[in-house]
């Protein structure tokens, strides 16, 4: 039996690493979880944690999983990048840091053409690690026949869906607008804000408009699959969410995007939003053909065996072993630093 070790840092690796640990249980094979201390535990019953890096130790997984941008090197197995979520550049940065290249990990699993060429050219310039172009975990729920059936609700939902980043959210600027809207259109809302977003005066602010509104529905900071598939059209400002749920065939409506393009409904004033709204709603043909040729370039995987395909990878990696690879950068601060918050040895296995 083969063990796998799922590592968690924030909220958002649940459900990206819940598919990946369906396909290993298929495989007759085992999973477990660590979960990076300040994380919240959202393990479900018959998920397995490990508390120690003494039980990590002699749990001996042959592969550890990240969706995030660190891993315990320390760890034993293969460290593979999973990523959260795609390269959407959401800061209009010179360089987006969904390719930054920290030395933690041995195997990339990139999306698709979006993340694959830029990794490849990565791969060439460290030759330390190897990239499969396998599709994102996420993405086998996505494109499952329940998420992908339309949703049959009696008046539209709109799903309001917000980054954490304070230079972009949307939440300061549309609270008065959504109040307005939720009471005078016979429309449905549902707030789910990014796991990392945790401005209480904001959360608190958008709970009150659900607690004088029947036809609201505060989630908060969180997750829920549940939500996207109810949901009609997406209300969001620059968050890789959104093309998570152009997964579903649906519109999505932003408020000053950094990187608008027509596979967007995208506005620079509130007074804007109803009319935006009746627009995606209306599910106009040019939008939906932008949609489809967006989600195509970062996501053609679509068979639900992108998790398959991670573990084949990792096989693939354990059968051709370190061979013509390079050792990784040292990347020494981050990982003393990293020790040291986990109460490992800072020098123990350093080199």
């Amino acid at each position: 039996m083969k063990r796998y070790l799922m590592f968690v840092s924030l909220p958002y690796a649940y459900p990206i690493m819940r598919p990946l640990q369906r396909e290993i249980r298929r495989r007759g094979d085992e999973a477990a979880w660590f979960i990076e201390e300040g994380c919240p535990d959202r393990l479900e019953p018959g998920e397995r944690r490990l508390t120690s890096i003494a039980e990590v130790e002699e749990y001996a997984p042959l592969a550890v999983f990240a969706p995030g941008n660190h891993i315990p090197d320390f760890f034993p197995g293969v460290k593979v990048q999973l990523f959260h979520g795609y390269p959407i550049n959401k800061r209009n940065d010179r360089h987006d840091d969904h390719f930054t290249i920290r030395g933690w990990f041995d195997i990339y699993c990139t999306q698709g053409p979006s993340s694959t060429l830029p990794f490849r050219r990565q791969e060439q310039r460290y030759g330390s690690f190897r990239v499969y172009e396998t599709g994102w975990t996420k993405a086998d729920d996505y494109f499952s026949p329940q998420m992908q059936q339309p949703p049959q609700n009696a008046r539209p939902v709109i799903l309001y869906s917000t980054t954490f980043t304070r230079s972009l959210t949307s939440t300061p600027y549309l609270a008065d607008e959504i109040e307005r809207l939720a009471a005078q259109r016979n429309w449905d809302w549902i707030f789910m804000f990014h796991p990392k977003l945790n401005d209480p005066e904001i959360l608190n602010r958008y709970a009150r408009i659900a607690a004088a509104h029947d036809n609201v529905t505060f989630l908060g900071p969180t997750f829920d699959f549940d939500a996207l598939r109810r949901a009609d059209v997406m209300l969001c400002d620059s968050s890789s969410i959104i093309l998570e749920f152009m997964f579903l065939r649906r519109p999505v409506v932003t408020f000053r995007n950094s990187h608008p393009g027509p596979y967007l409904l995208d506005i620079g004033r509130p007074e804007e939003l109803g009319p935006a709204l009746e627009r995606a709603l209306s599910r106009p043909e040019e939008l939906m053909r932008a949609i489809d040729t967006y989600t195509a370039e970062h996501e053609p995987h679509r068979d639900g065996r992108c998790s398959a395909r991670v573990l084949d990878a990792v096989d693939d990696f354990l059968t051709r072993g370190r061979i013509g690879l390079k050792r990784h950068p040292l990347n020494l601060v981050r990982k003393i630093k990293l020790r040291r918050k986990m109460g490992y040895p800072p020098f123990k296995r350093l080199f």
